[in-house]
C-alpha cells in the first residue's frame, strides 16, 4: 500500500484555508499514485480549538466542511483527516469526539474515535471529548488498518516503565486484526521528544511486527508549536520515511517495498529550537494580524537572540528594535546593539529614559522621602522602557516581542508591566544557559551576535556595577535546579540529596514559588521543553507549600 503523509499546518477555525491544505496535499498524494493520504489530528478545524468545540455553529462548520471534503475524494486515492464529530444527544457523557474520517469516492467509509484522552502539560482533552466507545480496524482495498490518535498510541506497556491509561489502544487494534498502524497527531514540539517519541513508535512498530506511519501537524498555536517530523517505519523498526522539522512537507511511503521520502533532521537540539522558536513567532504573528514585531534591544544576549529570531520570522524589513539607554548604560551595550542591528539590517531606534526617570523621581520624592533608593527605582526604568515600547506598538502596529528567559521568569527576575509587557514572550521556555547556546548556534555560519554579548557578565544595568548574580546564583548552577525542579518535581529534600547546596535550594524555591503571581500575568510563551510556565504548570498563587 502506497500512503501519503500530508504535514499540513491548519489554523484554529479556518475551515476554508485548512480545506486549501487538505484538497493541496490530495492533488499530491493522487499525482504520487497514493491508495492514501493521511492527515493530522484535528487537521480539518485545527488543534487545539479548546472552548470553540462547545459552540453549535464550529460543530455545523466542521460537518460542512467534512461534507464539501469527501465529495473531493475521488476513487483513486483515498482519506484519513482529522476532525472534531458531533455525537448523538444523550443524557450522559460529551457531546463531540475527537475523529479520524476514512473517506473514498465521495463518502466517509468509517469513523473512528480517539480513546485516550490527555489531561496533562498542555492537553485538556477530557474537558471536550467523549472516548471511543469501540475500537476497531478499517478495511481499505483489501487491507485493515489500526487506526489511532496522537495519545492513542503513547501507552505501550513495553516502552514505558509506568502507563498512565490502563487501555492500549493499538494492542486491541492488532488484536482485532489491523494489519498497518496509522496514528494521526498534534504532537508538540519539545527538545526531549526529538529522540523519545521515534524511539517509541520505533518500538510499537516492531513489538507488533506492523508497518506504522504517523503524521503529524507542523505550526505554530498559541504557545504550542507542532514539528511536523511525520515518520513511516517497517514492522522491524526501521525509518523509511521521515517528514521536515518545523515545516510543512509532503511525503510518500511505499509499506510493501519500505521505500519512502526521507527528509534530513535538524544536524543538532539547538538548531530544531531555533527552528521552532521561529515557526512559533512566524504564526502567532500572522494569526494574530501582525506583519512587523518591535522588541527593546539592550546590547544584552536575551535581547540578541530574540531579534535574530524575530528577523527569521518575519524579515529584517519588518522588524523595529529600540535602544534605550540610561545613566546606568555602558558604552558596550550601546555598541553591541548598534553592531547586531546592523549585523541584522534592522531598523534601530534610540530613546533615552532619562528625561521620563527624572521626572518620575521628581515627582515621587515626596513621597519617597526618607526611604533608601532600592528596587523601586530599578523597576521604574524597566517600567518606563515597557511604555515606551507599548506606545509604539500601539501607534504603528507592531506586536510586541517580550525578552526575558525562562531562569529569569522562573526567579522572578522580571518586572512586571516592564520588561514583561508585551504581546509574545518568545524565549520564556529557554532557560539562560540554553539562550548562550542557541546565540552560539546562530553565530555558526557568521557572526551575527557580538562576542562581547556572549562572552561580559550579565547585567539588567538598573544601577552601577550590577550583574546577575549579584542576586541569582551562577546560571548552571540555578538552571541545573531549575531543570530538577520544575522538569522533575524534585522538592527541596530531593534536591539537597542530589548535592544542590542547601542554603541556594531554599533560596531558589523560594523566588519560584513567591514569583508566580509575575508569571500569571505574562505574555503567551512558545513552549519547547517538557515543562513550561503557563497552561501545561498549574500551580496556585496563594498557598503555604514550601516543598
Amino acid at each position: 500500500m502506497k500512503i501519503g503523509l500530508g504535514q499540513i499546518n491548519p489554523t484554529v477555525g479556518e475551515f476554508e484555508g485548512n480545506g486549501r491544505l487538505i484538497e493541496d496535499a490530495l492533488a499530491a498524494a493522487e499525482r504520487g499514485g497514493a491508495d492514501l493520504l493521511v492527515l493530522p489530528e484535528l487537521a480539518l478545524c485545527g488543534y487545539p480549538p479548546k472552548d470553540l468545540l462547545e459552540r453549535s455553529a464550529f460543530l455545523d462548520a466542521a460537518r460542512v466542511s467534512l461534507e464539501r471534503l469527501s465529495r473531493r475524494v475521488g476513487p483513486r486515492t483515498a482519506l484519513l483527516v482529522g476532525f472534531p464529530d458531533r455525537l448523538p444527544d444523550v443524557p450522559t457523557g460529551r457531546r463531540v469526539a475527537n475523529a479520524a474520517a476514512l473517506i473514498e469516492a465521495g463518502r466517509v467509509l468509517s469513523i473512528h474515535h480517539k480513546s485516550l484522552l490527555p489531561t496533562y502539560d498542555v492537553f485538556d482533552e477530557w474537558r471536550y471529548f467523549e472516548p471511543a466507545a469501540a475500537i476497531g480496524p478499517a478495511e481499505l482495498r483489501g487491507r485493515r488498518l489500526g487506526i489511532s490518535i496522537c495519545e492513542d498510541i503513547w501507552n505501550d506497556a513495553d516502552f514505558w516503565p509506568r502507563r498512565l491509561y490502563r487501555d492500549d489502544p493499538v494492542e486491541r487494534l492488532v488484536a482485532a486484526g489491523a494489519e498497518i498502524i496509522i496514528n494521526i497527531s498534534a504532537s508538540p514540539f519539545a527538545i526531549e521528544k526529538r529522540r523519545l517519541r521515534p524511539e517509541m513508535l520505533a518500538a510499537t512498530a516492531r513489538r507488533w511486527r506492523r508497518p506504522l506511519v504517523f503524521v503529524n501537524a507542523v505550526g505554530g498555536q498559541d504557545d504550542i508549536v507542532f514539528d511536523g517530523a511525520s515518520l513511516g517505519f517497517a514492522s522491524d523498526g526501521t525509518v523509511i520515511a521521515r517528514g521536515a522539522e518545523n515545516a510543512p512537507d509532503f511525503l510518500m511511503v511505499d509499506l510493501d517495498t519500505g521505500v519512502g521520502d526521507l527528509r534530513d533532521s535538524a544536524p543538532s537540539d539547538e538548531r530544531a529550537a531555533l527552528a521552532a522558536l521561529t515557526l512559533g513567532t512566524a504564526d502567532y504573528a500572522r494569526r494574530c494580524g501582525f506583519r512587523r514585531a518591535i522588541l527593546g534591544l539592550s546590547g544584552g544576549i536575551d535581547s540578541a537572540l530574540v531579534a535574530c529570531i524575530a528577523v527569521e520570522a518575519l524579515g529584517a524589513a519588518n522588524v523595529l528594535a529600540v535602544f534605550m539607554p540610561s545613566r546606568f548604560t555602558s558604552d558596550v551595550s550601546r555598541r553591541d546593539a548598534t553592531d547586531l542591528a546592523r549585523n541584522l539590517g534592522i531598523a534601530l531606534k534610540t530613546i533615552s529614559i532619562e528625561p521620563m526617570l527624572e521626572a518620575y523621581l521628581a515627582s515621587l520624592a515626596p513621597a519617597f522621602e526618607g526611604r533608601a533608593a532600592d528596587v523601586t527605582e530599578e523597576n521604574l526604568q524597566a517600567r518606563i522602557r515597557g511604555a515606551i515600547l507599548m506606545a509604539l506598538s500601539n501607534k504603528h502596529g507592531h506586536l510586541l516581542l517580550t525578552t526575558g528567559n525562562k531562569s529569569e521568569l522562573a526567579t522572578g527576575y522580571c518586572t512586571l508591566y516592564g520588561d514583561m509587557a508585551g504581546g509574545l514572550a518568545v524565549i520564556s521556555d529557554v532557560p539562560k544557559t540554553l539562550v548562550y547556546d542557541l546565540a552560539r548556534e546562530v553565530n555558526r555560519a557568521r557572526v551575527v551576535i557580538p562576542e562581547s554579548t556572549l562572552t561580559r557578565a550579565p547585567s539588567a544595568e538598573l544601577r552601577p556595577g550590577q550583574t546577575d548574580q549579584d542576586v541569582l546564583p551562577p546560571y548552571p548552577l540555578l538552571d541545573a535546579i531549575l531543570e530538577a525542579h520544575l522538569g522533575r518535581n524534585l522538592d527541596a529534600e530531593a534536591l539537597v540529596s542530589a548535592g544542590f547546596p542547601p542554603a541556594i535550594v531554599a533560596d531558589v524555591l523560594a523566588r519560584v514559588r513567591l514569583s508566580e503571581y509575575k508569571r500569571r500575568q505574562m505574555p503567551p510563551g512558545l513552549k519547547i521543553t517538557g515543562k513550561a510556565f503557563g497552561p501545561g504548570r498549574r500551580i496556585p498563587i496563594a498557598h503555604a507549600w514550601r516543598g
